[in-house]
């Protein structure tokens, strides 16, 4: 997630004492002048996107389709608006959902990862490194001769 307001502040104001001399007192009005700036805009953010969103539904921040919700560096939870690597079981289940009632609830596969797309794809292609692809080859080739021999029985 991002940084903190305090960071934030912290950072622009480092920055300018990196430009010009500032005493103390100077430093410490700037940060409050800049923090309180910060948060405002911050407020007025978050009452913008409050405002222009669709009709809320209880425990829901904001109305996204379940597609737009994963991102490439993010997925956003449908339940409660909150921005993620990825979904975790105990995040789920402070809604009371598991991943399988999650992905049913709002219509995805059950087979989509529930991580960002960046995430997704590094364990797909470390996956790929480790031979995956060759053991779940081997493994659904077994399956089959498996099938063939219980139908010609």
């Amino acid at each position: 997630m991002g940084k903190s307001v305090l960071e934030m502040a912290a950072e622009i104001v480092q920055s300018q004492c990196s430009t010009k001399n500032m005493s103390t007192e100077e430093v410490a009005s700037a940060l409050q002048s800049t923090f309180k700036a910060l948060q405002s805009l911050q407020s007025e953010e978050a009452g913008g996107q409050a405002a222009a969103g669709a009709p809320q539904e209880a425990g829901r921040k904001a109305e996204m389709s379940p597609e737009k919700s994963i991102q490439k560096n993010k997925i956003v939870c449908l339940e409660c608006g909150q921005e993620f690597r990825l979904l975790s079981p105990k995040h789920l289940r402070s809604h009371g959902l598991t991943g399988r009632e999650y992905r049913q609830k709002y219509g995805l596969s059950l087979r989509q990862p529930l991580c960002a797309r960046s995430l997704s794809d590094r364990r797909k292609k470390a996956g790929k490194e480790r031979g995956l692809p060759d053991n779940l080859r081997k493994a659904i080739a077994k399956r089959k001769k498996g099938r063939k021999a219980a139908a010609a029985a």
